[in-house]
């Protein structure tokens, strides 16, 4: 680890100042004290904002949900709005990590987590997310839990968040301040895909703070859940997922918010599956007609083909356990 200096933020304001002089903001610590020990990530200031009133949740006017960002995870997935009006977040919050790392973890800090390829964390090894220039060791390398989605000559590492992909399905909203104000980022906006600048995540401005995650108000009833499909059951990070809401009436599918994780360079948001159900009436046939759209555009590599039809099963799965069937 290399040296750092560290300063804790007393108010927002606080916060903002050091964190537009260029440091580095910190609360659970859970994945940025990972990457320092492993001299993958070299801040020189770090600014603990765990003191900052940002732990509330609260409906919005419309009746939707704002999160705080240093709301933690755990509390995040017991709060009984968030279980009651959308399952599918606190489902995804619970097939998270540890429970230990799920009591320290914010929800900022989990939707700003960055990947677990193993070559972006070897700090010998090419990386350009890394190190912008150097290559990707991966697109020749092992790359059975890589992306198959979203991919880039630079970079084929995967998004690890699993809250992230209901936070995709259900087209959230990232609040952000910063020393030019506030302003509201949709989530879809908030995660870079890689293209030729891996090294740049989010769409985060010098100095910027997330403050809030804001899930819009969604038709009533509304259900929805989260399947993640992994290589074993516990503190593990996903191959596919699936974040599944569908709202429907008189028999018939009105909306439809479907995503994935595990395969792509951001959670993906599954348009043409969406498309497929809207309009359409809830049966088996339509789950997998669906589901065969879930994969479109995929650019699988030398050792993760499987991921293509996987994904598809598991979006099937999914759309059959929170639509109705066997």
């Amino acid at each position: 680890m290399y040296p750092f200096s560290y300063t804790k933020a007393a108010t927002t304001r606080e916060a903002l100042a050091a964190g537009g002089d260029g440091g580095r903001y910190i609360a659970g610590g859970t994945t940025l004290v990972d990457l320092m020990r492993e001299t993958v990530e070299r801040p020189e200031v770090l600014i603990d904002i765990s003191g900052l009133p940002l732990r509330e949740i609260t409906a919005t006017r419309r009746g939707g949900l704002r999160i705080g960002a240093l709301v933690r995870m755990s509390e995040a997935a017991a709060h009984r709005s968030v279980r009651v009006l959308y399952p599918v977040v606190s489902e995804a919050l619970e097939l998270s990590a540890s429970a230990q790392l799920r009591n320290m973890a914010t929800i900022g800090g989990n939707i700003m987590q960055r990947t677990r390829c193993t070559y972006f964390r070897d700090v010998t090894a090419a990386c350009n997310k890394r190190e912008p220039g150097s290559g990707c060791a991966a697109l020749h390398g092992v790359n059975r839990a890589h992306a198959i989605l979203g991919t880039s000559d630079t970079c084929v590492a995967t998004h690890p968040s699993d809250v992230a992909v209901a936070f995709m399905a259900l087209e959230a909203t990232v609040h952000l301040l910063g020393p030019g104000g506030e302003r509201i980022v949709p989530f879809a906006d908030f995660l870079l895909k890689p293209g030729s600048t891996p090294n740049r995540e989010q769409a985060l401005r010098r100095g910027e703070l997330i403050t809030a995650v804001e899930i819009p108000p969604l038709p009533r009833p509304l259900r929805s859940g989260y399947l993640k499909v992994r290589d074993r059951q516990s503190y593990e990070f996903a191959l596919t997922s699936a974040a599944v809401a569908l709202h429907v009436s008189g028999g018939v599918i009105r909306e439809a918010k479907v995503a994935a994780g595990g395969v792509g360079t951001v959670p993906w948001k599954l348009h043409a599956v969406e498309r497929q159900l809207i309009g359409k009436r809830p049966s088996e046939a339509l789950w997998t007609k669906a589901a065969e759209q879930a994969a479109e555009g995929a650019r699988p590599l030398q050792h993760n083909g499987f991921k293509v039809e996987l994904l598809k099963r598991t979006v099937e799965r999914q759309l059959r356990v929170v639509g109705g069937g066997k």
